[in-house]
C-alpha cells in the first residue's frame, strides 16, 4: 500500500485507513461534512505487528484542538473543550495530531492557536490519548507537537520566568511513564519509522517544532530533521492560499504530493497537509473548494 499521512480538517472523508483529497464530488458524504457519523475506533488493531508506520495512510488533523476564536482561527468540528473533541477525532479514526502549546505559568502547557486559548490544556491532550489507548491498544496515535507563541502581534506570548520548552515536555513525559514509545522522546537521538507492533498502545511523537518551525533536535523521527513551518522532502505543508481562486493550486499542490509520497521512500513517512487560509480565504472555504463552500462544515 503506498501511504501518506494527512493532515487536514477534522471533517476529512475517513474510510479505515484510507484518506482521500476532499472535493466538491464528496458533497453528499455525510463523514465529510461532519465526524458526529464516523466511528473507526480499531482500524488498526488487524494489521500486522510487522507493518511499518511508513506503509500505512494515515488521516489526521492540522490544529486538532482549535475550535475557539472564530472564523480565522476555527479550525476543527467542535465536540467540546477539555479535550472532548480529540477524543471525538480518535473514535472516529484520527491517527496523527497536530498541537500547539503556550509555556503557561507553573511550568505547564496550555492549547492555544494564536493568541485564541482553546479551553483546553497538554494534560487533557494526555487524558485523552491515555484513555483512547488504554480503551484500543491496537492503535497508535502519531503526534506533532509545535511551540506556538512567537510574542508577535496575533500569536500568544509564553508566560515568562518558566522552564524552557523542551524541559517542560520533559517533565510531562515523565509523569505519563509508558503512554509515549519511549525512542521519541528522548534528546539522546531521533528515532528510526518504528512498525506498528513496537508502538501499539502507545503515542509516537513524530516532531517537536519551535515557535518559529525548525525542529528540536532529537525528539521524535530523524527522517523530520527539515521539518520546519513549510515544505520539506517529506511534508507539504503550503498553507497560505492566497484567494478563494487560489483553491485550486491547493488542491493541486496536495495531489502532486500524493504522486511525490507513490513515488517517494517507501520506509519514510510523508505528511500532506489538505489545509490552508488566508484573509481572502478562510479556512473552510479551502476545504470545501471554491464551487462548494456554502453548507460545508468549517475545516482546515
Amino acid at each position: 500500500m503506498k501511504r501518506v499521512l494527512a493532515l487536514a480538517g477534522a471533517t476529512t472523508l475517513i474510510a479505515g485507513a484510507l484518506i482521500a483529497v476532499p472535493s466538491v464530488a464528496f458533497a453528499a458524504d455525510a463523514s465529510y461534512r461532519t465526524l458526529s457519523t464516523a466511528a473507526n475506533p480499531d482500524w488498526m488493531r488487524g494489521l500486522p505487528d510487522s507493518r511499518s508506520l511508513a506503509a500505512l495512510s494515515i488521516p489526521g488533523t492540522h490544529e486538532t484542538m482549535s475550535i475557539h476564536g472564530g472564523a480565522w482561527t476555527q479550525t476543527q468540528e467542535d465536540f467540546g473543550d477539555s479535550g472532548g473533541t480529540l477524543a471525538a477525532q480518535l473514535n472516529a479514526g484520527i491517527r496523527m495530531i497536530d498541537i500547539r502549546a503556550r509555556v503557561n505559568t507553573g511550568n505547564t502547557f496550555t492549547i492555544h492557536h494564536g493568541s485564541a486559548y482553546q479551553n483546553a490544556n497538554f494534560d487533557d491532550v494526555l487524558n485523552k490519548l491515555s484513555d483512547f489507548l488504554s480503551g484500543h491498544p491496537g492503535e497508535t496515535v502519531v503526534v506533532r507537537l509545535k511551540q506556538e507563541c512567537t510574542g508577535e502581534i496575533g500569536s500568544c506570548t509564553d508566560a515568562s520566568g518558566q522552564a524552557s520548552f523542551v524541559d517542560i515536555f520533559d517533565a510531562y513525559v515523565n509523569n505519563r511513564p509508558g503512554l509515549f514509545w519511549a525512542p521519541s522522546v528522548t534528546r539522546a537521538s531521533a528515532a528510526a519509522v518504528p512498525t506498528l507492533g513496537a508502538v501499539r498502545g502507545k503515542v509516537v511523537l513524530a516532531v517537536m517544532n519551535g515557535a518559529r518551525g525548525g525542529r528540536y533536535s532529537n525528539y521524535g523521527l530523524a527522517q523530520f530533521d527539515g521539518w520546519n513551518d513549510g515544505s520539506s522532502t517529506y511534508v507539504q505543508d503550503n498553507y497560505t492560499v492566497s484567494s478563494v481562486a487560489a483553491i485550486a493550486t491547493k488542491r493541486d499542490q496536495v495531489r502532486r504530493f500524493l504522486d511525490a509520497t507513490s513515488a517517494g521512500d517507501a520506509s519514510k513517512m510523508y505528511v500532506n497537509f489538505g489545509s490552508g487560509s488566508s484573509v481572502f480565504a478562510q479556512p473552510q472555504q479551502v476545504a470545501g473548494g471554491a464551487l462548494g463552500v456554502q453548507g460545508w462544515t468549517r475545516s482546515c
